[in-house]
């Protein structure tokens, strides 16, 4: 059954086309791998389906996940991998599909390393305590830093809501909690920074909605990309951000008003 065409404005779907890396097995999802497959395939023939880029697993699932998977995989491998889409590592690793390497956001002079590599850089953004959530300062750090190297990269980690926020950091009911980054707020700062703004951590700060809007363009505050700049900054610069949740973006996302 072929997906519903869903309602949402040319500037927001520009920014989220293909965004999602589903990463349900890792923390605080941690499903199955059998159930990660099992989700993956009902995202990919949702309405949302549009929204959903790879499924990101462990170089030791690759020999249980099933053969039609060929085109569609994220790896956290330090060695090439056959049967894969793209490898994502803490090294950089030559191969011939794209590389994403994890830099540490007190080693930021390592981008240059990895740009002459010719592979892409990885931020980690949260994780399940407060202390593994950089700041705004440090995030927007890292993407200008990407932005001034032309460095294509991919965010991941607590990247679940649209919005900077305080939320619970796993979903267990006396988890801790911490202000969160917003896979909104990460997109347009990065956007931003690829067609030449220079302060986006108030952009990476911002908390909120409202200052947040799209139609024919998006805004934030006074300033607004096109829908030209932000398909641009999405191919040749914020590839994805890899989450443990479909299911709570697009929920999100609709209590918002931005998807219907």
């Amino acid at each position: 059954m072929q997906a519903k065409t869903t309602t949402v404005a040319p500037a927001l779907r520009a920014l989220l086309d293909n965004f999602i890396d589903y990463a349900g097995i890792f923390p605080p999802a941690t499903v199955s791998l059998d159930q990660a497959v099992l989700n993956y395939n009902v995202y990919k023939r949702s309405d949302y389906a549009w929204m959903l880029r790879y499924l990101v697993v462990n170089a030791h699932d690759i020999e249980h996940i099933p053969g039609a998977f060929v085109d569609c995989l994220s790896v956290l491998s330090n060695v090439d991998q056959t049967r894969v889409a793209a490898l994502e590592t803490k090294d950089i690793l030559a191969a011939v599909k794209p590389v994403y390497c994890e830099v540490a956001l007190n080693e930021l002079n390592k981008l240059e390393d990895v740009k002459k590599s010719g592979c892409f850089a990885k931020i980690r953004t949260g994780g399940v305590k407060p202390e593994a959530i950089p700041s705004p300062k440090e995030v927007a750090s890292f993407i200008s830093e990407c932005a001034r190297l032309r460095l294509p990269f991919k965010a991941t980690a607590g990247l679940h809501h649209p919005i900077r926020a305080m939320r619970s950091l796993t979903y267990d009911n006396e988890a801790p909690q911490a202000v969160m980054h917003g896979f909104i707020n990460v997109l347009m700062a990065a956007a931003f920074a690829w067609n030449g703004e220079i302060d986006i951590e108030p952009i990476v700060a911002e908390q909120s909605a409202e200052a947040f809007s799209f139609d024919d363009v998006a805004r934030w505050q006074g300033k607004t990309l096109n829908v030209a700049q932000i398909k641009e900054s999405r191919l040749q610069f914020i590839h994805s951000v890899g989450t443990c949740s479909f299911d709570e973006p697009v929920a999100e996302l609709k209590e918002l008003q931005w998807l219907s």
